[in-house]
């Protein structure tokens, strides 16, 4: 036996009060995280033109969505580098190591001149700074997503581990939430010439804040135990030779259910100003009221799929979204009214709740605790990065060239072959590799 594991502290199942500090104190740092990636989207319609100037609106923001996705192109880098980094020295470490990258990422944006001050070098650094929030994020998701199915307990894994969408959404909803006090409280003229870099500021603090908050978070004892073992060390080869079967289907049960989320989360606020014709203000509004709903539903279904399994729930989000994707984004576009904009927001978010509330317990299930974090995390990267992160600039491109409706047939087909995948996959609440730590 070597020496580490003849040291290596011998873990303990949590109680009550440990597993719930450990799952909170998680969460919020999972917020922080996704509220600095998010709000690149949430002010894109205020610092777009600051850095791509063009007088044409959709110009501007298909530069800006460009820019999204390139942030989407480091996340496989970020999933490989940092799953391995928390499958080898802790999901701890791995959460903390995330936290700092996207710290870095927001204040970079944050103090970025434009371009009528420096040039091409202001698209530049906003690029940069898209790739260590890229990197950031492709961590963040393994190692989360890890840490709080392993902190949970056997029958209450689906509901704790939905937590990590319920922060991701919260996330989202405390940028929309910023954006619509910036606007009550500034002018826009005040809002595309300085406004949009607080939220950007506010960001880059409040990482600072989470960092030591990881710092005293418990390791796992599924990663101690992990330790212990004589299996081969987590790597991209051990993962594609050893385990392709479940990473293949990671990266197919992923690719409908993430291109319907941000069609459904950040396009949707361009959309209903650029093509349902609602003011910012108003978009703003509807689309974070429908968020909050949305947000507060991922628990409910996280409960139910401990109850009566995860497949369920993804073979609903699957058949649901191929019959109705279309009718909603094709209705959103022709209507003026914004109760009826609000209706049809939250009805596509609830159906795509079906995948949100558990992918992440569900690709937690497939893998061993030695190879967790990056089996979690690099296949979901790259399906992110092919039609998560250029969600929104497939759209606007087929805005673009005058076949908007491309896109949401688009999404719908996606989400039917997910849907196969589903439908042939085995439940993982009943043949749990978590159930083996």
């Amino acid at each position: 036996m070597s020496d580490i594991a003849e040291t290596a502290p011998i873990a303990v199942a949590p109680d009550v009060k440990t597993r719930l500090k450990s799952i909170i104190g998680g969460s919020a740092g999972n917020l922080v995280e996704w509220y600095d990636w998010y709000v690149y989207a949430a002010f894109t319609l205020y610092f777009a033109p600051v850095f791509f100037p063009s007088g044409n609106q959709t110009a501007e923001l298909l530069s800006a969505a460009a820019v999204f996705a390139v942030g989407f192109l480091m996340r496989p880098i970020g999933a490989w580098v940092m799953g391995i980094y928390a499958d080898r020295k802790g999901r701890k470490a791995g959460l903390t190591l995330s936290v700092t990258l996207m710290c870095l990422g927001s204040l970079l944006i944050a103090i970025t001149p434009g371009y009528a001050t420096i040039g091409l070098l202001a698209p530049t650094l906003l690029v940069i700074a898209r790739l260590l929030q890229g990197l950031s994020v492709g961590g963040e998701y393994g190692a989360s997503a890890t840490y709080l199915s392993e902190m949970a307990g056997k029958n209450r894994r689906g509901f704790y581990s939905s937590f990590q969408y319920v922060t991701l959404i919260s996330g989202q909803l405390v940028a929309l939430v910023v954006l619509l006090i910036l606007q009550r409280i500034l002018t826009p003229e005040q809002l595309g010439a300085w406004g949009w870099r607080i939220p950007f500021a506010i960001g880059g603090f409040l990482a600072i804040a989470v960092f030591y908050i990881r710092r005293g978070l418990a390791e796992t004892q599924s990663f101690h135990n992990a330790k212990n073992d004589d299996k081969p060390k987590s790597s991209g080869f051990a993962l594609f030779r050893h385990y392709p079967k479940e990473a293949f289907t990671v990266l197919a049960l992923t690719s409908g259910g993430t291109l319907a989320f941000y069609a459904y989360t950040t396009y949707l606020q361009k959309f209903l100003v650029n093509t349902s014709g609602f003011s910012k203000e108003s978009s703003s509004e509807i689309t974070a009221l429908a968020l909050l709903i949305f947000m507060l539903c991922q628990p409910i279904a996280g409960a139910l799929s401990d109850r009566i399994g995860r497949k369920p729930l993804m073979v609903g989000f699957g058949i649901l979204g191929v019959l109705f994707t279309y009718l909603i984004f094709s209705t959103l576009a022709v209507t003026t009214s914004p109760y009826v904009a609000f209706a049809l927001s939250l009805a596509g978010l609830l159906i795509v709740t079906g995948y949100t509330s558990i992918n992440a317990v569900v690709k937690a299930e497939l893998f061993p605790a030695h190879i967790r974090a990056l089996g979690v995390a690099l296949p979901y990267a790259l399906a992110n990065t092919i039609f998560g992160g250029t969600a929104e600039w497939v759209a606007l491109k087929f805005k673009q060239m005058g076949h908007e409706t491309w896109f949401f047939w688009y999404v719908t087909i996606m989400i039917g072959l997910s849907l196969i995948v589903y439908i042939k996959m085995r439940d993982s609440r009943d043949h749990s590799l978590i159930h083996e730590d």
